[in-house]
This record gives C-alpha cells, structure tokens and sequence, in this order.
C-alpha cells in the first residue's frame, strides 16, 4: 500500500481539535516543515535496537514523565528533577535485577490529551474542554479554551529547549554513575524509599571503586552517561505530519517529533487516521490497549503497524485495570505469540486505576497501580513471556495526587498539592517505591 505522511488525511481522525481557523492552521503547518527536526532518524534507530533487546527478554523499558506538559511550569529545576527521579529509577531497576534499564521520558512533547467530552460545561456555559497546553488553556473562558494553532509552534521551541536541556544533564556529567548520591532529593531522602536508595547508592559506589582498585577501568560510556530517548503521544497529526522527514541516509520517513511515539487508547481504530499515519513511520512506536481490546483487535494492530515482525518497533502498553489484567491479557499474550509478533509488552498500570476522592479530585491509589503491575507480571508468567516494562506518569515534585505509598498520600492530603493539569501523577518517593516493587518482580523466576 502507498503511503505518504499526509495519508492519515483520507480517514476518520478522532480527537482532533476544531481550530476556528483552517487557514491559520496551514500557516503553522507551513512553518513547522520548515524548522529543524527535534530528533534524528538514527537515533529513533538506536531506540529501537535497544527495544528489539526488550522484546527479546534482554531488557527492560522504563517509560515515564508528567501526565502532560505544562508552558507555565517550564523550568530547569523541574526538568532535572523529573530526570532525576527517572535516573534512580532506572539504578533499582538495573543493579537490582541485573538487566539494563531503556529509559524513555514522556518529555519535550506530551503537551496534547484526548478527553472523554468535546466540551465541558459549567454553570450553564458550555465551551471546548481542555486538550492540553499544544491547543488550549486551562482557565475557563471562551478566550482561554479557544484552540490556538500558535501553540503549537509554542510546544515545538519548549521541546526544542527540553531536549537541550536533557542532553546537556545526560552528556554533562549529571547522569554519572559516580554522581549517584546526588540524585536523591530532599523530599526522597527523608523517607525509607529514600534511605533504600541511599544503601544501594553506596553499593554501586562501592563497586566501582574496587573497580578501579582492581585496575579495571570505570571510563566506559555507560557509566558517565545516560543514554535517554523522548515520547509522546502523537494525538495532533497535524503537528506529526508537519514534522515527519525523510531519512537522508535510508530514504526512510521518520516522525521526527520525537524518538518513540504512541498511539492512544482512544484513537486506536483499524481504519482511522492514526494507524494509517503510524503505519508508514520508521520510529519506534507503542499502543495503548485497554479492557476493551480483544486478541482479535490485538492482533489486527500488530499486522498493521509492525507487519514485518521487527523487534523493537511495536511496543504494547497494557492498561487494563488492576481488577481486570489477570483475566483481560493472558488471551492476549497467547494469541500474539502463537502469531509470532516480536512485540514489547509493558504496563500502565495508571490510567486504568482513575477514580474520583470523595474530596472531589481525580486520583489513583499506589495499591491499584501496584496491583496491576503485579498481574502483569503474573499474566507473563504463567504464559511464559517476558514482561518487558512499566509506563507511568510521575513527576520530581512532592506533590499529593496519588494516594498510598510506603509514605502514604491520604485522602486528606489530596488538596496540600494538587497541581497536574490533567492526571494525577506518582511524586518521587511513589516512583521511587514502584521501582524497588518491580525491581523486586523483575527476579523472580
């Protein structure tokens, strides 16, 4: 089947936004295929190598970043402090279940969310709800929640300026192995998820000291830098088109948004506009499968985008509920197995765990999300797979959105910090303790 970046345009797109203007759209597009790529198709390449050893049972993909970006909270602190949580997240992983850690950022370009509603109405005035800062903003009025394509420009220069600013952390001598202490935040710290990391900090320097002691060198890339990749989901194909180039060396199409980019829950269909844009990059890609996905559905998808068997080009992110994955993904398991799919199985074991507090706030419960990781694994376990990761959105700040913990968020808590835009969101002492749960998962037999 041919295909070109503007194909999705023949199908049915969902959860696109009205912009008032169609001409102030193309203006934009315009503008976008005119700037530089965020990111470069060999490293898209190099991520998907690294999730071919993930399919393969090599390894372990850690997703993880802010439910979405904000442009008001653009910050260096935030920024760092968000990879950091991930860096230690990543050091569990690694040196507690002796397998490396593929660490992906939901980063420098989560900036669009699909809602359940068009629009949102209250005391009687109905306007468009918020998608997200790449369309509109979070106040409620007609001037704030009018799509803007300008944002969109606005979202390219701030993922421009994150990628930076991660490159510079990552290549600079933040993410060195020698640097490990330094990682944990006050906050963190102070709590056992804290001092947990801290024994373990001191073992991994430890280690590398007799290392060198030894006379075994300790200048190897990986231990002085960390090798971090970027996603998002690709929601406003307008923005992915714009951005989609081809490959100079290969003559291959690359979404060049981002290294990896998904495809969500909701827009998921056989015939819609996302599977046909997604099936004609090169990226790495995942998709989002919920309660409602049947081995069936599963399978279609997997003929669709990854039809050439790849491994490391179709990641399948499970989020199904915690009450639901033990019975909902064995079928599953089953069925792309015997197809022989090469796919990447990892776990959200967020976004089918939302409810809402009785003091009104929409939230998760770490319990749930650690219950539907545990039946992930469970479910591979018995079907004899690998279970390849975790996606989650967290944040570095100490916010209260989510309840539970080794240092429990109650419900009384909720509104001391309540500030996402949108999900609620684990804060560094909650990821920190997920990662020493699935760590912990990680090496049993």
């Amino acid at each position: 089947m041919t295909w070109d970046p503007g194909s999705w345009r023949s199908k049915t797109a969902l959860h696109q936004p009205v912009w008032p203007d169609s001409s102030d759209l193309e203006r934009v597009e315009k503008e976008l295929s005119l700037l530089p790529p965020l990111v470069f198709a060999g490293e898209a390449r190099d991520l998907k190598a690294r999730l071919g050893r993930v399919a393969n049972g090599e390894a372990f993909l850690l997703q993880a970043g802010d439910c979405a970006e904000s442009f008001d909270g653009f910050r260096a602190d935030a920024i760092r402090d968000r990879l950091k949580v991930i860096l230690q997240m990543a050091v569990v992983l690694t040196y507690s279940s002796g397998v490396p850690a593929v660490k992906v950022g939901r980063i420098a370009g989560q900036f669009a969310k699909p809602r359940s509603k068009p629009t949102e109405t209250v005391d009687g005035t109905e306007l468009p709800s918020f998608l997200g800062h790449m369309v509109n903003d979070l106040p409620f009025s007609p001037g704030d929640r009018k799509p803007d394509p300008d944002r969109l420009l606005r979202a390219y220069h701030q993922s421009a300026s994150t990628l930076n600013l991660l490159r510079a952390f990552t290549k600079g001598g933040f993410a060195d192995l020698h640097q490990v202490q330094t990682w944990n935040q006050e906050f963190v710290a102070e709590s056992a998820q804290g001092q947990r990391y801290a024994d373990l900090a001191t073992e991994i320097s430890r280690a590398l000291r007799f290392m060198e002691a030894c006379g075994v060198s300790s200048n190897h890339p990986e231990i002085h830098e960390a090798d971090f990749f970027t996603s998002h989901e690709a929601l406003l194909l307008p923005y992915e088109e714009a951005l989609t180039r081809r490959d100079s060396l290969t003559g291959e199409w690359y979404d060049c948004s981002a290294h990896m980019v998904w495809i969500g829950e909701r827009t998921r269909q056989l015939d819609g506009a996302h599977i046909e844009f997604f099936r004609g990059i090169n990226n790495p890609i995942g998709c989002k499968v919920g309660p409602t996905a049947t081995a069936e559905d599963v399978i279609g998808l997997c003929e669709a985008l990854n039809p050439d068997r790849e491994p490391g080009r179709l990641t399948l992110i499970i989020r199904m509920g915690a009450d639901n994955v033990e019975t909902g993904l064995p079928p599953i398991l089953e069925a792309v197995k015997a197809e022989g799919h090469p796919v990447v199985w990892a776990s959200d074991p967020m976004h089918g765990n939302t409810f809402t507090s009785e003091t009104g706030h929409k939230t998760r419960h770490f319990d749930d999300v650690l219950r539907e990781v545990q039946g992930f694994f469970a479910a591979h376990r018995a079907a004899g797979t690998w279970a390849g990761g975790v996606h989650v959105e967290l944040t570095g700040e100490d916010v209260t959105e989510c309840l539970g913990g080794t240092t429990p968020v109650e419900t009384a808590d909720l509104g001391k910090r309540y500030e996402t835009m949108c999900d609620p969101r684990l804060n560094g002492r909650q990821g920190l303790d997920l990662a020493f749960q699935v760590s912990e998962l990680l090496r049993r037999p």
